[in-house]
């Protein structure tokens, strides 16, 4: 069987789905690798690389004769479109957001595994690209942040005078959240943090920071995953964490929900009421943002309350790909072990008894198995067929419940 590791096309992106050490794996498995050419030069790795580890490098993939496609962004209808029936795609699918790709895929007979549906469960974890790239990006916040705050963020005590540490506050404490506590702390900063689930309080602890209880339900969905607050639950949130994004010099949001846009957790006003010189880095905000008014991949400077200087609020994009080396070295160990998983004798054999092949399956044989993504798809088509007869009604979109994971 023919695999083939894409080039990524999405402008921005420089991660890459295989790396020379996991073409050995895929070769050992039987399978012939193919490598499009320049596909790992954003992540340090050369076609002699590829090469040498076993692959052949073509100037471009014929997809039509795959039998396995590995990738790193969601795909485009079209090139769903041009693999053969039957073929296997592993990669991140975003299947809440990518419709017409998963309508193509489907249509087209593919087998198509997203790597967000992982199951989070023990023997899945080396395969879960997720908790693979978000600890990439909460790494890579704390970063942005240091650069752009105009004081240190360790404690000094010098001749000329004493400099207090910074003041870091994380808000969500999922893998990212636990990484950007642990790198500040690490820097020397004093770090708190505050999640809607429980269990999280230990977790921050443990990466050395002070959890702040809010007076708020608790919010965790199956998988431990965050469950999004009602509105007025979440103003509540917004109102009680003020006062601690007042006092922090900088503010880390990392909160999602996966298959929905991500919460709100900080307003405008809560930024201006910050110090000026403040950063405020929203990890969410390709998703929507934690906070009102980010915009992906720009700085904006917000004026303080009372007109005296500005915080800089930080839209941050494509985090992963900013490290493109490490986060390759991981995630393409996340695709080489689904596949491990679901290959014998060179060939994939699929055994939908298998919790994680039926679990991180998106569509297979004309069908879409993950039923949150075929409810929205069939809402979309039941709003543009009302629209089409002028009915004047429309669908349902997709509720909270259709979009958990």
């Amino acid at each position: 069987m023919k695999a083939g590791i894409a080039r990524e096309a999405l402008d921005g992106e420089r991660r890459v789905a295989a790396t020379p050490e996991t073409v050995t794996q895929l070769t050992g498995l039987g399978l012939d690798v193919e490598v499009e050419s320049g596909a790992g030069v954003a992540s340090g790795h050369s076609d002699a690389d590829y090469q040498n580890a076993g692959a052949a490098v073509v100037p471009s993939l014929e997809l039509g004769t795959l039998d396995v496609y590995c990738h790193v962004r969601p795909m485009d209808p079209t090139t769903a479109g041009a693999l053969h029936r039957g073929a296997v795609t592993v990669g991140l699918g975003s299947p809440s957001s990518e419709l017409p790709t998963v309508r193509a895929l489907a249509a087209g007979g593919v087998t198509s595994f997203a790597l967000e549906l992982v199951p989070r469960i023990s023997r899945a974890q080396s395969m879960d690209a997720l908790t693979s790239q978000a600890l990439v990006a909460g790494y890579r916040c704390v970063l942005e942040a240091a650069m752009r705050l105009p004081r240190f963020f360790p404690l000094y005590m010098t001749a000329a005078g004493t400099i207090p540490p910074a003041r870091v506050l994380v808000l969500g404490a999922g893998v990212a959240g636990l990484q950007a506590i642990g790198t500040a702390k690490r820097l020397g900063a004093r770090v708190s943090a505050n999640d809607i689930r429980p269990a999280s309080a230990d977790e921050v602890a443990s990466m050395g920071g002070t959890f702040i209880k809010l007076d708020l339900e608790t919010a965790e969905a199956s998988g431990g995953y965050a469950r999004e607050l009602s509105a007025d639950r979440g103003a509540l949130q917004r109102a009680l964490l003020a006062p601690h994004v007042a006092q922090a010099d900088v503010l880390i949001t990392t909160a999602a929900v996966p298959g929905r846009r991500a919460p709100l957790l900080v307003s405008r006003e809560m930024v201006q009421g910050m110090r000026a010189g403040s950063v405020v880095v929203d990890l969410a905000a390709e998703s929507g943002g934690n906070v009102e008014g980010v915009i992906p991949g720009q700085d904006q400077h917000i004026p303080t309350a009372d007109g005296q200087g500005t915080i800089t609020l930080v839209g941050l994009k494509d985090p992963a790909s900013a490290m493109p080396a490490d986060a390759s070295r991981l995630y393409a160990k996340n695709v080489s072990n689904l596949l491990a998983l679901m290959t014998k004798d060179g060939t994939i054999n699929l055994d939908f008894d298998d919790e994680v092949v039926a679990g991180t399956c998106l569509t297979h044989d004309g069908v879409i198995l993950h039923a949150p993504t075929a409810e929205a798809l069939a809402a979309l088509a039941g709003e543009t067929s009302g629209e089409a007869h002028g009915s004047g009604t429309r669908a349902p979109g997709p509720t909270a419940a259709s979009h958990g994971s």
